[in-house]
């Protein structure tokens, strides 16, 4: 899929906080937004709040509904979600916001920190036909909301994949949401952001992301 200019069709699997922060930036920019619960008659609050350009339903919903797609669950969930959306995502972008938390994840974060990729590659895996891009993994909900849109240099959210052209969809969908993308590289370098870095969850500037990925400009 081209960079395209204008609204896009994005849905969420994750209504949790991440996953309400991004729709609720995303739909103030002019997307049109479907959050995805086991529950969505459990949305229905939420999703008059955030107006218009916000829906709900369940998790099939929002994989057939996106032309990006954002996967904000526990990493644990993920296996059965390959079962379930694997094949309606081929071809789609797949934003990745997961991280390995063994005492919430148990055996499966094991094994996807020992991956020589590290979460994001052990998740890709199983969704192979879909263009995976690691994104919006090391900043709290809180610092999304606060400081998206700042004057100055603004918060910088790393991103990793191996489609060149999915990265620059997501750095597109992420300057919408009030913030700088930094393209690391690779989707194995997405491990250099993962939890226990330098990087995660400090709320770095763009600028001292670039310096500490070796990125030079903007992308």
């Amino acid at each position: 899929m081209a960079v395209r200019e204008g609204a896009m069709r994005i849905g969420i699997v994750g209504a949790g906080m991440i996953g309400s922060t991004l729709a609720k930036l995303w739909a103030d920019a002019g997307h049109t937004v479907r959050l995805a619960s086991r529950h969505p008659e459990e949305l229905a609050a939420l999703v008059t709040k955030l107006g218009k350009n916000v829906s709900a339903g369940v998790a099939v919903d929002a994989a057939a509904f996106g032309e990006v797609v954002m996967l904000t669950v526990p990493l644990g969930a993920i296996p059965q979600l390959a079962a379930d959306l694997a094949t309606s995502l081929d071809g789609k972008i797949v934003l990745d916001t997961g991280n390995a938390y063994e005492k919430r994840d148990g055996a499966v974060a094991t094994e996807a920190s020992r991956s020589p990729g590290g979460s994001a590659a052990w998740a890709a895996a199983m969704f192979p036909g879909a263009r995976w891009v690691k994104a919006f993994n090391t900043v709290y909900f809180k610092v999304l909301e606060r400081e998206a849109h700042r004057d100055g240099d603004r918060v910088g959210i790393p991103l990793a994949s191996d489609d060149t052209n999915a990265l620059e969809v997501a750095a597109g969908l992420v300057r919408d949401a009030g913030f700088e993308p930094v393209i690391v590289g690779a989707l194995a370098r997405g491990k250099e952001f993962e939890p226990n870095t330098r990087s995660y969850n400090t709320g770095m500037s763009a600028t001292d992301l670039k310096a500490l990925f070796g990125r030079t400009g903007r992308r």
